[in-house]
């Protein structure tokens, strides 16, 4: 089966920005359809403020089983960027890379295997609303899925040069609350307690926690506090990310969150510290370059690779030790801007590899 990428353009149409629960619940209901015409069950896990998060189950038999993930919302809301279009090479429009494309090739690779082996089992897949927003919702239902299975394989972009994913950064997002105690900066100045002097040397020491030799940054990306410049300020807020590449490097960001206090001169001060893990690390491991091999004997040739300093729900399988790779989408660029695209040409070479991939691991009758 070619690519129909008049069909694509159903999806591309559909607004799914992530809070418009309709526009989601509707692409869901699309690939429902689809899904359920190549003899899957539909699992639909409601909610009532964001889309449903929708798995689709096959036949279980002997042999690994594989998940296949991808998520069903985009970026952008309704009346912001909207339509579908293409020329010779490309194709444009909210979702063509990130990742209604990516779902789309999941689709068509399946239709394929159901067309030459006549059905499909131990292969299923789940789609998610909520990836775009941090996944906060869908990651617990992910993990709790993902031990079930000894395959992900995630459908996010692929590289410039089709390469496969097999490293992602993990994140930590922390928020600090910082209470001192107001004063009058001119009249009573030693009296005050400043929350924005604490959060002044908190910064300086988050910061110093970056180690760009191991790939792990920390950012203060945003901060507030006070009132006005004549009064001591009594509260201040930081907003911290922190990624890392290796479990050893999340462990000791984790550890530096846990004991901030000891790190805050100010006294009289008081920290409050909520947030945490957003996002596990993605890192390689023994079970994924097996898999990695094994594909690469499937397809006759070996994949490139690469590793990301972005996340994905690829995170989250291989934080719950499942062998994970990603990047079995379409190449494309401007995700996340208006000038999204997707390569017509990348499309059917990751239909055709993963048409391969899937027609090894499928158990027909």
């Amino acid at each position: 089966m070619s690519v129909d990428f008049a069909e694509l353009a159903t999806l591309i149409n559909l607004n799914s920005h992530s809070h418009n629960k309709a526009g989601v619940d509707a692409n869901a209901a699309i690939f429902v359809t689809w899904m359920e015409a190549l003899g899957y069950r539909t699992d639909t896990y409601h909610r009532e403020a964001i889309g449903n998060h929708v798995h689709f189950c096959s036949p279980q038999r002997g042999g690994p089983r594989v998940l296949l993930l991808g998520h069903l919302d985009t970026v952008f809301p309704p009346g912001t960027f909207t339509d579908f279009r293409q020329d010779d090479e490309w194709v444009y429009g909210p979702g063509v890379c990130d990742m209604k494309g990516g779902n789309y090739v999941a689709l068509c690779a399946l239709r394929n295997v159901y067309a030459q082996q006549g059905g499909l089992s131990n292969i299923d897949m789940l789609l998610v609303s909520d990836e775009e927003t941090g996944s906060d919702d869908s990651k617990t239902l992910t993990a709790e899925l993902a031990a079930e299975y000894d395959i992900a394989l995630v459908f996010e972009a692929a590289g410039r040069n089709n390469e496969v994913v097999i490293a992602r950064k993990g994140i930590a997002t922390y928020f600090i609350d910082i209470t001192g105690k107001g004063a009058h900066a001119g009249n009573h100045y030693s009296d005050g307690v400043n929350a924005n002097l604490a959060a002044a040397h908190l910064t300086v020491y988050l910061t110093s926690l970056t180690n760009m030799a191991k790939g792990t940054t920390v950012n203060v990306g945003k901060m507030k506090g006070g009132l006005s410049a004549n009064t001591i300020s009594p509260q201040a807020q930081l907003v911290v990310e922190a990624r890392f590449t290796c479990t050893a490097e999340k462990q000791r960001i984790l550890d530096a969150f846990t004991n901030l206090n000891a790190h805050n001169p100010i006294a009289g001060s008081h920290l409050t510290v909520t947030g945490g893990l957003q996002r596990d690390v993605m890192q390689a491991c023994d079970k994924q370059q097996q898999l990695l091999r094994q594909i690469e004997e499937i397809l006759g040739y070996p994949l490139a690779v690469e590793q990301r300093g972005g996340v994905s729900d690829a995170n989250v399988t291989a934080g719950a030790g499942v062998a994970t790779l990603d990047g079995f989408g379409p190449f494309g660029d401007g995700d996340h801007t208006i000038n999204e695209r997707a390569s017509k040409a990348s499309f059917h070479q990751r239909v055709n590899e993963v048409t391969k991939i899937l027609a090894a691991f499928n158990q027909p009758r």
